[in-house]
């Protein structure tokens, strides 16, 4: 039977790796501790919820008011930190892209993490079974390019001669959900990472599907 979809878009962080109680939030931390000393960090719900609304670079810049030198220190410690820990995989999420690839779907990436980080996380936890995305878009400074900007999926679209109608978007934050739509993809969300009720409440009313497992989302993908 052929897919439903042609091309998967994945989201990196916390759909396909469990990184941010592992890596993000720890990082934020630990910023937190240098540049605003006087002020209690967000617990980790808080920094999921200020992922999904309104996103990072708002939040650092218009909440925490960082200037420039200090958005260039908060990069530093994250870095750090993306750099020196690997997250892994959740569990059967490459086995599902093992096996859609092996039916012909592309796969490719659209997120917040660096494309040098997201490289390195699948060819680590892939190594016994190589599995690496056939493209991948990862931050990059000028905000037109990146999520919740089109720009993304209109590459993608482009360079694989692909409809939107043959391309599924899974994401677990409201910046993949904007992009989606903005490029007229349909978006289902990752409901595996954390339940928290604002934004499962947003992702299930503004998405194709809500998969709370990752099996759920491969028998969605899957099912003729």
């Amino acid at each position: 039977m052929p897919l439903k979809y042609k091309c998967l878009i994945l989201d990196h962080d916390d759909t396909a790796v469990d990184s941010t109680s592992f890596i993000h939030h720890p990082a934020h931390i630990e910023a937190m501790k240098i540049l605003r000393p006087g002020l209690v960090p967000l617990d980790l719900q808080g920094w999921f919820l200020k992922n999904f609304d309104p996103g990072i670079m708002p939040y650092l810049t218009e909440e925490l008011n960082l200037n420039n030198n200090e958005l260039e220190e908060e990069f530093n410690i994250w870095r750090s930190y993306t750099s020196s820990r690997i997250p892994h995989f959740y569990p059967g999420f490459l086995e599902v892209l093992h096996r859609y690839r092996k039916e012909g779907g592309l796969v490719a990436v659209v997120s917040h993490s660096q494309e040098d980080l997201i490289r390195r996380d699948y060819k680590h936890n892939s190594a016994s079974a190589p599995l690496m995305p056939d493209i991948i878009h990862g931050w990059v400074d000028d905000h037109s390019k990146r999520k919740p900007s089109p720009w993304p999926v209109q590459q993608i679209l482009a360079k694989f001669q692909l409809l939107p109608e043959e391309i599924l978007m899974i994401d677990d934050l409201k910046p993949g959900v904007q992009m989606s739509r903005a490029a007229g993809v349909a978006v289902a969300a990752a409901g595996w990472a954390h339940n928290i009720t604002e934004i499962r409440e947003f992702m299930t009313e503004n998405c194709l599907a809500y998969f709370k497992t990752v099996e759920d989302f491969a028998a969605f993908i899957f099912e003729s």
